[in-house]
């Protein structure tokens, strides 16, 4: 329905009341709330309504209510109505509060007192990603890939709700550096040096080759497996396949491990030395595909794999 003017209310409203105790011989009285002048009460005294302002039944001012006369205690009565403070007397039902009853109040976001929204009057699932900030973790974008070391994990730290760096929890997954090399052609020996192999295999980019020189991307404990095939092409001969190390500063090298391997004539014959390989710097520390001792030697190499050729394999086992 259409009205002219404001529409009518559509609760009702009461004034908060306020009965005072007679005193006799007392004029002053205290309000219990304050206001700007008499014209902000309607004092009643013995049920007749009473004119305000100087000269006449009362004035006021802040809490403090003069009467023009004083009145006599069990004789007299009086009350007075604070005009500027209406109060509902009818309460809305529960849940009868809805958007359009918020709408036609007037109550905007700036009216909300802070924390006035409590969780249980939030509906489920009503709160999206949109309203989160980015640092929530919500879950709804997928990872597809391996999480960087600064991407977060939520952890409860004996109760308490925490993130936590996945470098700091990823433990096992820093074993998947591996890498295999190979001599991709026969190459004959003799003395004392180092293989220049090739790459043959190298998953996460862990190992780097050059002139001979092999080194890991990572620290840590790692399984060195040195393997050879080869021929002695005069006679027979013994030499000393060797795993080769430097030290930490990368000044000098020592045997890590080596093995004899006996050769006769034109046959040829296989052999195998292993070594527990402690980096502790990738930028000094390297490993070589070393021999010693030998003679009139051919080692086989094929470029198709590690199968009858000479070849080393290094596999990480754990951090240092």
């Amino acid at each position: 329905m259409a009205y002219l003017g404001n529409a009518p209310a559509r609760s009702f409203i009461s004034f908060e009341r306020q009965v005072f105790t007679i005193v006799n011989s007392q004029t002053a009285y205290t309000l219990d709330h304050s206001v700007n002048n008499e014209n902000d009460i309607r004092l009643v005294i013995n049920n007749i309504v009473q004119e305000p302002g100087s000269g006449k039944a009362y004035t006021a001012s802040g809490t403090t209510l003069t009467l023009s006369a004083a009145l006599t205690n069990g004789t007299d009565e009086m009350y007075c109505v604070f005009l500027g403070r209406a109060t509902a007397t009818n309460a809305p039902g529960a849940g009868s509060v809805n958007t359009a009853a918020i709408t036609d109040l007037n109550v905007t976001t700036a009216k909300i007192a802070a924390d006035a929204i409590t969780e249980a009057k939030i509906a489920d699932d009503a709160v999206e990603s949109e309203h989160l900030n980015d640092n929530v973790i919500s879950g709804q974008t997928e990872l597809a890939a391996e999480p960087a070391d600064t991407d977060e994990f939520l952890v409860s730290d004996a109760g308490t709700l925490k993130r936590i760096d996945y470098s700091y929890i990823k433990g096992g997954a820093n074993l998947n550096h591996f890498g295999a090399l190979a001599i991709t052609s026969d190459t004959a020996i003799s003395g004392a040096g180092v293989l220049s192999p090739s790459i043959i295999h190298n998953y996460n980019s862990s190992i780097t080759v050059s002139s001979g020189k092999i080194k890991v991307a990572q620290t840590g404990w790692y399984l060195v497996l040195y393997g050879l095939s080869g021929k002695c092409t005069s006679g027979s001969d013994v030499f000393r396949p060797v795993i080769t190390i430097t030290d930490t500063d990368g000044s000098s090298t020592e045997d890590g491990n080596y093995a004899y391997l006996y050769l006769n004539g034109n046959n040829y014959d296989t052999g195998f030395v292993s070594y527990l390989w402690d980096v502790t710097d990738t930028t000094n520390q390297a490993v070589y595909m070393g021999y010693a001792e030998a003679a009139n030697i051919t080692l086989f190499g094929d470029g198709g794999g590690n199968r009858d050729v000479t070849y080393m394999q290094i596999y990480r086992l754990g951090d240092t």
